[in-house]
């Protein structure tokens, strides 16, 4: 597999059509992080006075090699948020729902949307239909604050800002604040979704009042939180509390 990726590379015309040498090495099967370490030095190499360096095409990390890969899954096993191929077009999953038809066979009706026109559309798979799986790319952000329906993020690395629309977190957009750590998933460089830490500490702003009448004090109590949520609390908790919230159910965790 290398003698042929260096005989492509070193070819005479590797330097007129670079994306040859590209497809190679994106349908290539890497055996070990060695033979991909490898690969990469040979495609840095300074060959046809750099040209066809990975800076000049713009893959500066190896997950740019790799990105485009898939791996077929079926159907039952997709979940919102994932990237799939189909029809040579890329979607993101945004609903999945099972449906048994009967006495025939269970479907998966799924909602896509079309990563570059933006538009959704829905398509029915068997459950064991076989199924193109994109990877994408997770990378970590601060949060730096909100404003409208935008968050505005800070990679930790370089320090370049990045402004997304708070859509992207879904529900948990609600948690974001200053210096809190998110997580983007990126494709080609472009934001598909947002994920926040399972458990964030939120402060009790307000705890709602018991209902008339009653003389039994209650186990847990409503509380809105500085961030507008409302949850259930142990009702010893005061005003002012920090408190930890489960975020993916908006549960109490502790104090």
């Amino acid at each position: 597999m290398m003698r042929g990726l260096l005989k492509l590379y070193n070819s005479p015309h590797s330097c007129k059509r670079p994306s040859q040498a590209l497809f190679f090495v994106t349908r290539a099967s890497f055996s070990s992080s060695a033979s991909l370490h490898s690969m990469l030095n040979v495609l840095s190499s300074p060959k046809c006075d750099g040209a066809t360096t990975i800076e000049n095409i713009g893959f500066q990390h190896p997950w740019s090699l790799i990105q485009h890969r898939g791996v077929k899954v079926n159907a039952i096993h997709l979940r919102p948020g994932n990237v799939i191929e189909k029809s040579g077009r890329i979607y993101q999953v945004v609903e999945v729902e099972h449906r048994q038809r009967g006495r025939g066979g269970a479907t998966m009706q799924i909602e896509l949307r079309d990563v570059d026109s933006g538009t959704k559309q829905n398509s029915r798979f068997g459950t064991e239909e076989s199924v193109e799986r994109v990877f994408v790319q997770e990378k970590s952000f601060a949060c730096l604050y909100t404003e409208d329906k935008m968050a505005y993020l800070m990679d930790p690395v370089n320090f370049e800002q990045l402004e997304v629309p708070l859509e992207l977190f879904g529900k948990a957009a609600a948690y974001l604040k200053e210096d809190l750590k998110v997580k983007l998933q990126l494709y080609d460089d472009r934001p598909l979704s947002g994920s926040v830490p399972k458990q964030v500490t939120c402060s009790i702003k307000e705890t709602l009042a018991n209902m008339k009448g009653t003389t039994v004090t209650p186990r847990y109590v409503k509380a809105v939180l500085d961030n507008g949520l409302t949850v259930q609390v142990p009702s010893y908790l005061q005003i002012g509390e920090k408190i930890i919230i489960n975020t993916e159910d908006d549960t109490f965790v502790s104090r």
